[in-house]
């Protein structure tokens, strides 16, 4: 476990952009020319706290380009709003979308901010008066929000967990159908698909996407890949990942650079497929 003085930022992501795009990708750049794979995703893709995430071990063990479009808790909305990540990734051989959670993206009942979506917005009327009890004011992040959401009132909650489930289908079907190139979802999780929403919970991303979700997302993918992580990478922490004393409790929500190796290494087949020489 690596440690910098508190606050400090001891890992370079080398940030850069592609276009016009607003969004600050993680580097070092790569050229969108020639054959290159695409990776679109949340924290994970990004690799906070991780020197080499899967992205780079696919380019690594590859030997062709890969380019990192990922963005901390990002969902759909933010990809589906920015051209040049959409280009960006039309253009490539292949690209690579993890499988987000549920929660972060505008619907009927909350928006999100459109570029950090794990920034809850507003409520919406309709929500409004199914929880008339409740001051959304109080509420920052979509996470902290539904969670209460779900104690206050389980009944009411599977409406609204109904109607994400409903909405994340359309709106990563329709980034796929915006993506004019091959598309693989990656499945990167501590945990494996489910079949029940409510299991593990909103505390555990993807957050509510179950296997009848992903299964409504087969016939207009190149594939699903499963890259749960073992108990082995669970059970290694922090170990290997790069962050100051004040992130630490951050890093130990997420995967560490095992898991990142597990998930390269059950990607490179698909790749192959289609960056091999």
């Amino acid at each position: 476990m690596a440690y910098e003085k508190l606050g400090a930022t001891p890992l370079d992501y080398a940030p850069c952009r592609y276009g016009a795009s607003k969004l600050l990708f993680r580097g070092p750049e790569r050229a969108l020319t020639g054959r290159y794979a695409a990776f679109l995703g949340g924290t994970e893709t990004y690799g906070k706290f991780i020197r080499r995430p899967f992205p780079a071990l696919v380019e690594d063990r590859l030997g062709a380009p890969c380019v990192n479009l990922g963005w901390p808790n990002a969902g759909a909305d933010v990809f589906l709003h920015d051209h040049d990540v959409l280009a960006a990734a039309s253009m490539a051989q292949v690209t690579v979308l993890q499988v987000a959670g549920a929660q972060n993206m505008s619907n009927r009942f909350y928006t999100v901010h459109p570029r950090r979506n794990d920034r809850f917005v507003q409520a919406t009327s309709v929500l409004r008066a199914i929880f008339s009890e409740v001051d959304f004011t109080e509420f920052h992040f979509t996470r902290h929000m539904l969670g209460y959401l779900a104690h206050v009132g389980p009944d009411r909650f599977a409406l609204l967990r109904l109607e994400l489930q409903e909405a994340w289908v359309a709106r990563m079907k329709l980034l796929v159908d915006r993506i004019d190139a091959p598309v693989v979802l990656l499945w990167m999780s501590s945990h494996p698909p489910q079949d029940r929403a409510d299991v593990p919970g909103i505390a555990e991303d993807p957050a509510f996407v179950t296997c009848a979700m992903l299964r409504a997302l087969a016939g207009c993918t190149a594939g699903i890949v499963d890259a749960t992580a073992n108990s082995a990478a669970r059970l290694s922490g922090t170990q290997g990942m790069v962050h100051s004393e004040f992130e630490a409790v951050a890093a130990a929500e997420l995967l560490g650079p095992a898991a990142h190796d597990a998930a390269a290494e059950a990607l490179l087949p698909i790749m192959r497929k289609y960056l091999g020489d």
